[in-house]
């Protein structure tokens, strides 16, 4: 059994892909819908996340960073130095939005369990065959919170070549 197995796999990595067609990924009508738990701590932590993703990184209200963030939190983007100031420091130039109202990014689901609180998102990029045409992929982002803050954010950012 564990031979047929072996073989099974070769041949799906010799097999050549002809016609490979993508189910786009996409979000959610409403994705605010997420946010929200019957467990107090959970909905506690998503709701936190939702105010991160709404009115930090939609709306740049990075005044508001302390009623979301901890003063320490661990940054693991390679990108974005560690701890409130760092992030603040990043991402506070971006121009801010008067208002705030509605979470516009798409959403394909908000995971929560224990202190951690994990987005997933559709992400679209350009094909590198064909600069002209697009496809979709998943984003995410995940948090672990400390007394209703983020202490420590993840997401599979990497640097950029230049």
């Amino acid at each position: 059994m564990k031979r047929l197995a072996s073989v099974i796999m070769a041949a799906a990595f010799t097999i050549p892909c002809v016609g490979f067609a993508q189910e786009p990924v996409v979000g959610v009508a409403d994705p605010e819908s997420l946010f929200k738990d019957g467990d107090p701590k959970l909905n506690t932590n998503k709701q936190a996340t939702l105010h991160i993703m709404k009115d930090l990184l939609q709306c740049n209200h990075w005044n508001e960073a302390d009623k979301w963030l901890t003063a320490r939190y661990v940054q693991h983007n390679p990108n974005v130095a560690s701890g409130r100031e760092g992030v603040v420091k990043f991402f506070g130039t971006r121009p801010r939005t008067p208002t705030c109202d509605k979470l516009t990014t798409k959403v394909v689901a908000v995971l929560a369990d224990g202190d951690l609180v994990t987005v997933v998102m559709p992400r679209e990029l350009k094909d590198p065959k064909d600069p002209s045409k697009t496809y979709t992929t998943t984003w995410f982002d995940m948090w672990r919170f400390v007394d209703g803050k983020a202490d420590e954010h993840w997401d599979p950012a990497i640097k950029p070549p230049n």
